[in-house]
This record gives C-alpha cells, structure tokens and sequence, in this order.
C-alpha cells in the first residue's frame, strides 16, 4: 500500500514539473506562434479541456493583430477626464438608463436587495459597459485571448484568463459560438473577464446556467456580486466633487499615501483615507461651498487630470469601482453617471 502511495505521489510530481515546463516553454515570447499554441493545447488537455473545445476553439485560432494595437491605446489612460465623461455621461446615456431602471425596477430591486447594491449602480455599470445589453462586443474571446496570452507585455495575466474562458466553455455555460466581447476577452452584458465570471457570475434566475450574455437577472446578479465581493456599502454612495483649500497643494504631501502595494495601481494616486469629519478640518468643502456631510466615513482625495484639474472626495465604493475597472476616469464615470439615473 505504502508503495502503491509513493508512486502516486511520484507520478502526480512528474505531472506538475510537466505543466510547469510547458508553462514556462509557453511563456517564451521567441516560440513561433504555432508552437507556442501547440504547447498551449497541450496543457490545455492536461487540465481536461474536452477535445471538442480544443478542436473548435484553439487548434484553428490566429492572432489578431488589432488587439495588440488596442492594448497599447485604451481610452481610461490617454483621454483626460472631461473628454472621457463628455464621451461616456452622454444624455442618451442618462434617459436610457432611466428607462432601463423603470422597466426592470421590481427584478433590479430584488437583486439590490439581496446584494446591497443600489439599482441605479448596477443600471450604471450595465450602462456604461455595453450601452444596456446594445453592444457587447464581437470579437471571439479566446481568439482574443490567445492574442494577448501570446503577446509578452502581460502574458501570465492574459494566459491565466484564456483557461478560465476554457473552463466556461468546459462547462457548458456559453458555446465557443457564442462566446462573443471584446477585444481584450471581456465577456456578456456586464464585460466579465473570464476569470471574473468564475468567481462571481451568478445564476440569479435558477436555470442552471450563469448566463451574462441574454438573462437580465444574472446580468444584474452578477454585476451586483462582484461589487459585494469587492466590499461595496450600501450606506455609502461613491464619492461627490469638491472644493479644496487655497494651500492644498502646498500641503499634499501630509496625506499622501505610504509606498505600498495596491491590488488597483491607481489607488498609489489617492491621498490616504481620513475621516470626513478630518477632511472637513483640512478645508475641503462641497463643490457649493458648503459643508461636508457629518457622516462617520472615511474618503481619500483624487484630481483625475492633476493638480490644475477637479477634486473628487471618494468613499470605499470607488475603490470598490476600481475593482471591476482600475481606471479613475472609469470609476468616476461609473458614479456621474449613477447620480444622474437618481436625478442628481
């Protein structure tokens, strides 16, 4: 029995050093791309990845030379601020969503009250994502991912999304037909990455399927899991614009961060958390002039576009924001344009 033991653990030893190697022989950005891909495949059998899939989905797949392009140019990064909100806060954007929200009030209701995520956010992020359901994309995500897996500049993160889109497709939640978005793998009408349906799509209708794509209850469950995943607070909104005082800059160094590591890079940008009621001492005021809220919460201060540009006063849920996109621009997109759903 002892012996039987010790070659079961020998052999599941020589398994794991055989998927280390072709992980890391993958991970060589000098492989041509088709013996990269073979490489690929084999691990990609390894894992149990049924030869159906691999067949359909990765034995015939080529790059697409457009992603790398889009990669090194995204919107959240080069646009400033006011030019990324005049483009994403549109008035379109703002009546659809009412509409949206009135239409499905009693689903998204439920769905806020079982995640403790306001409607008018879900509403917000289903919004800015994929204009509510009207463009999700149609670029074929593992194509997609290999693209990015094989291109050097992330190819862990990259490669590690290609084999939880696998895994999807392993278990039957999408076809690799269907399995449709964007040009760097995110997925449905919430814009899922891969490995982010995994941990959070949710099954909110009870179908037997995590169905981002055309079910408005998982689309709204999923996206209001992964916000209660990332800490959102329900007594808390996500932040309000403001004014700060005449020596505010000459002082900034006081409530800069420490060097640390952060799960989102931006967040090395914000000042450090203070409490309202410390901020309100400082000098920060609302954008009217007038006083910050007496509430106990903590916020950090950002000015998106740089000293000369705005103030925003920002709680925990930017941060939980940041967690489903680490942009600033993006995040506070997410919260102009959740405001003006609730009339602000």
């Amino acid at each position: 029995m002892r012996t039987a033991r010790l070659a079961a653990v020998k052999c599941l030893l020589a398994l794991l050093i055989l998927v280390t190697s072709l992980q890391a022989l993958a991970q060589d950005s000098q492989l041509p791309f088709e013996d990269w891909l073979a490489i690929v495949i084999a691990e990609a059998r390894e894992q149990g990845i049924r030869e159906d899939i691999i067949q359909q989905a990765l034995v015939p797949v080529t790059p697409i030379p457009q992603v790398i392009s889009n990669d090194r140019s995204q919107a959240e990064f080069t646009e400033t601020f006011e030019q990324y909100l005049e483009k994403r806060v549109t008035q379109w954007r703002i009546d659809t969503g009412r509409a949206r929200l009135a239409q499905h009030r009693e689903l998204l209701e439920q769905v806020g009250a079982h995640y403790g995520v306001e409607p008018r956010f879900i509403v917000a992020f289903w919004g800015i994502e994929t204009n509510y359901g009207n463009f999700t994309g149609g670029t074929d995500v593992i194509r997609a991912l290999v693209t990015l897996a094989y291109d050097p500049r992330r190819a862990d993160y990259f490669r590690r999304e290609l084999f939880s889109a696998l895994q999807i497709l392993n278990e039957g939640h999408i076809t690799h037909a269907d399995m449709k978005g964007s040009w760097a793998g995110a997925m449905g009408q919430s814009q899922f990455m891969p490995s982010s349906f995994v941990k959070y799509a949710q099954d909110f209708d009870g179908d037997g399927r995590r169905d981002i794509w055309t079910t408005p209850a998982d689309v709204f469950a999923s996206i209001a899991q992964y916000l209660k995943a990332a800490e959102w607070r329900d007594d808390q909104t996500w932040g309000r614009e403001v004014q700060l005082p005449a020596d505010y800059q000459a002082r900034a160094g006081e409530w800069a961060q420490p060097p640390a590591q952060h799960s989102c890079s931006v967040v090395r940008h914000h000042t450090q958390m203070l409490p309202l009621a410390q901020w309100q001492q400082i000098g920060v005021r609302r954008i009217d002039g007038s006083d910050l809220p007496t509430n106990d919460f903590t916020a950090s201060i950002i000015q998106p576009d740089g000293p000369e540009g705005r103030a925003f006063l920002t709680y925990q849920n930017f941060r939980a924001i940041l967690r489903y996109n680490c942009a600033n621009n993006y995040a506070l997109s997410i919260g102009h344009l959740a405001d003006r759903l609730a009339g602000d």
